[in-house]
């Protein structure tokens, strides 16, 4: 009988896709990457996030899956990405797969939140339920499954203050387009499960 892994991965994946929008964010913020989005698995195929639901109208958002296979990604393929893992105990990973399959049940009631994005800018914080900013969900989702680190993000989280979460390892730096390699790669030359 084989004992299955006490732990799993997530993913968190902080972007900069050469939008318009993250060109301007980045003049805003002065930071490098503006975009971060959430993975259960390690191949990174399906992401989740709050985002343009479609890759030609950023005025048009809410609750994603994102994909480097199409959309928003594929359309700039020379998206930039650092990618981090965090270990999760598999009863926590089990929890979390389940909520992202609820919200995606039940999409159509969630929002992106457009206010709360450009007040964010200025310092200032706005949310409202079922509307999230990218980095906005993705500390709400951390702090939901009680990941260390994520209580003590900023109020007006950035993309890129995910890398000060303890335990998330950097495991990936470059272009989104080059990642399935660099996966299958280590797939191959590791026994370790990757999902």
């Amino acid at each position: 009988m084989i004992k299955e892994n006490k732990y799993k991965q997530i993913y968190i994946v902080i972007s900069q896709t050469g939008t318009i929008l993250s060109r301007i964010l980045k003049l805003v913020t002065g930071a490098e990457y503006n975009h971060v989005s959430l993975a259960l698995s390690s191949d990174l195929e399906s992401l989740y996030s709050f985002g343009r639901k479609h890759a030609y109208n950023p005025f048009f958002g809410g609750f994603v899956t994102e994909s480097p296979n199409y959309g928003t990604f594929k359309r700039f393929y020379n998206t930039k990405v650092l990618v981090l893992a965090i270990n999760v105990d598999s009863d926590r990973y089990s929890l979390m797969s389940k909520e992202i399959k609820n919200m995606l049940c039940e999409k159509s009631k969630y929002r992106y939140n457009y206010l709360g994005v450009c007040l964010a800018a200025f310092k200032i914080c706005m949310s409202f339920n079922n509307r999230y900013y990218c980095s906005e969900f993705v500390k709400y989702f951390l702090q939901n499954f009680d990941i260390d680190g994520a209580c003590d993000l900023p109020k007006i989280p950035q993309p890129i203050h995910f890398l000060n979460i303890p335990y998330a390892d950097l495991v990936y730096t470059g272009k989104l387009k080059d990642y399935k390699n660099f996966y299958l790669e280590n797939l191959q030359s590791s026994n370790i499960s990757y999902k």
